[in-house]
This record gives structure tokens, sequence and C-alpha cells, in this order.
């Protein structure tokens, strides 16, 4: 629905007015909304709308003008992103010391099976600067002594290298609503477990303690819910028995990638949506992709019995079944 619309976002602190005065500009330029969301969380304001600017009565250079001094008397940021614009993708990925995700989305771009450029790396630490200095990527450590980020700066950062796609390749902090708000169903986290089961941190041992059988990892959108983003691809695997936590990083950490990967390409062929909390794909039919368990599942599982399909149950009639219901 949203791929030949602008996307105006507005986050700042909450105060009355806010949506009157936006949606008020727009009517007064001829732009149509076709969509708008808004969200408060920890007393930050967010407001998504999608717009239609094709018969608006002035240019696009000049909407941004007037919503920038909009947001500056209003005291809130106001981001604009034209359709054609989104044709450019710029992927900045924030990471942490694991360097396994980081190290898949190097190779896949080296071999041109990303659709977008790796423009810069962000980490709490500096542990992976090497792996990105190796790619010629700029790396930026925004951490303190204690790996704390500086938000502020990471904000700048995006903004400077105009990110297109946040990728959390196993950032191990979480981000402040002030950073999701602004970007919006365009950040992908990918986290060690089959979601919604183990959120938080770790997530391996939590599997371990519970004593599942099957563990998983999930690719999923970053929401200011922790780990409870819509999901858009996940792995499983067989937990062997006795396995240690370092055993079933070994075996997900690969599947961590994978799914990672798996969830970056749909998302930048847009073949992905998110409505009311969970993902759909555009064209299922047309879309070459591995959401889950890999289709040699579907062989393996029993399709019978089913409730009803048996000859004696499927024989009998209305009334028989009424008497037993009431035995």
């Amino acid at each position: 629905m949203t791929r030949h619309l602008t996307e105006i976002t507005v986050v700042g602190e909450d105060d009355t007015g806010l949506i009157a005065e936006v949606t008020s500009l727009l009517f007064e330029r001829s732009i149509n909304i076709e969509d708008l969301d808004q969200a408060v969380r920890e007393g930050v304001f967010r407001m998504t709308m999608h717009v239609d600017t094709e018969g608006m009565v002035c240019t696009e250079e000049k909407l941004r003008e007037d919503l920038d001094e909009l947001g500056d008397n209003l005291g809130v940021d106001v981001q604009v992103r034209f359709p054609a614009e989104r044709e450019t993708q710029s992927i900045a990925v924030l990471v942490t010391k694991e360097s396994h995700c980081l190290e898949a989305l190097f190779e896949a771009w080296a071999s041109g099976d990303l659709e977008a450029d790796i423009d810069v790396v962000i980490g709490n630490h500096s542990d992976l600067q090497p792996l990105a200095e190796k790619y010629d990527v700029p790396f930026h450590d925004i951490g303190d002594e204690k790996g704390t980020p500086d938000e502020d700066e990471l904000l700048d950062l995006l903004a400077e290298y105009n990110a297109d796609l946040i990728v959390l390749a196993r950032y191990m902090r979480i981000l402040s609503p002030d950073v999701v708000f602004r970007y919006e169903s365009r950040i992908i986290n990918v986290h060690p477990s089959l979601l919604p089961s183990f959120p938080g941190a770790s997530a391996y041992m939590q599997a371990i303690e519970e004593g599942v059988r099957i563990a998983g990892v999930t690719a999923h959108y970053v929401t200011t819910d922790l780990d409870q983003g819509p999901i858009i691809t996940q792995r499983a695997f067989n937990v062997p028995d006795d396995a240690s936590e370092e055993e079933l990083q070994q075996i997900g950490q690969p599947l961590e990638a994978e799914a990672l990967l798996e969830g970056i390409r749909l998302h930048l062929a847009d073949e992905v949506t998110v409505h009311r909390g969970r993902t759909k794909l555009r064209d299922a039919d047309d879309v070459d992709a591995q959401l889950g368990a890999p289709a040699e599942l579907d062989d393996i599982n029993p399709d019978r019995p089913i409730d009803g399909l048996g000859e004696f149950v499927a024989g009998a009639d209305d009334e028989d079944a009424e008497v037993e219901a009431d035995d």
C-alpha cells in the first residue's frame, strides 16, 4: 500500500496539538493523508503518515522546508521520504562483539547478493572494527568504557549516512523509543530463539533451562517492546541431550546469520509488509524465501489422523453425535 506514497515521520516530546498542526499544513498544500499511526512511549511522541503528494501545490523541496520550519516551531523532528528516494538502499549495521552476522552480511554484499550497500558499521565496542576495515566500510565506536552507547551520536550517524535500513547484527543493547520511532519498520534484529519464546538475554540458556527439544532463531522488526516486533523469518534446530549454551550457540549462530539475511533480502525487495503487528508477503506465490522450517519437513510429518476423518466417526449421524455429547 505504501510503496507509491510519501512517508512523513514526526518524533519529539509529547504535547497537545501536534497532529492538528501537521495535518493542517498538509491539507493547505493539497496533500491527501492515506494512513496515520501514532504512539507515545516514555514521553516520546511518534506519528507516521503515508500521504499522496502527487497533487500537492508545492515542490518537494518546499514541503521539506515547510515541515522543517514547523518542526522547529513545535520542538519536534520531522523526516520526509519521497517514493523515488527509496530506490537508494543504504544499510547501517549495529554491532557489539559477535562477528558471525556481520561477516555473513559482508560476504553477501561482496558477492553482489545484497541489493544495497553497507555504508557504515556502528558499534558500542571496537572489537569488530578490523572486520569493517577489511571491507573498507567506515566504523564508528559510540560506546564508553562499559559499552554504553551515545544515542545522540547514533542518531547523527544514521542521519549522516542516510540509512534506509538499520540491521542489528547481534547488537547487545536496547534501542530507546527516540531511535526506534524514527525508523519504524526499518530496523531488523536477529534473536537466538523462536520468538515469542525466550525473549531478552541468554535465550539459548533459557531454552536449556526449560528443557525444550527444538530451539531456533528469529529475524524480526524492532519495536519499543523488547523482542516482540513483527516476525519475518525463523529457523529451527534440535537440541541435543545435555547440550551446553556454547554448543547451542555453535548450532544456532549460522542459522542466525541465515535468518537475518533472509529477512534483509525480503525487506530490500519490498516483498514483506507489516499490518497489525504481523508480517505478510506481498505476493507469496512469487517470493522465493524460507520463512520457517525447510519444506522437506512437510513430507516427513504425518497427515493423519485428523478429527472427523476416521471411518467410524465420519459415518456417525448428527443424532448419535448429539447423544454422545449429552452423555
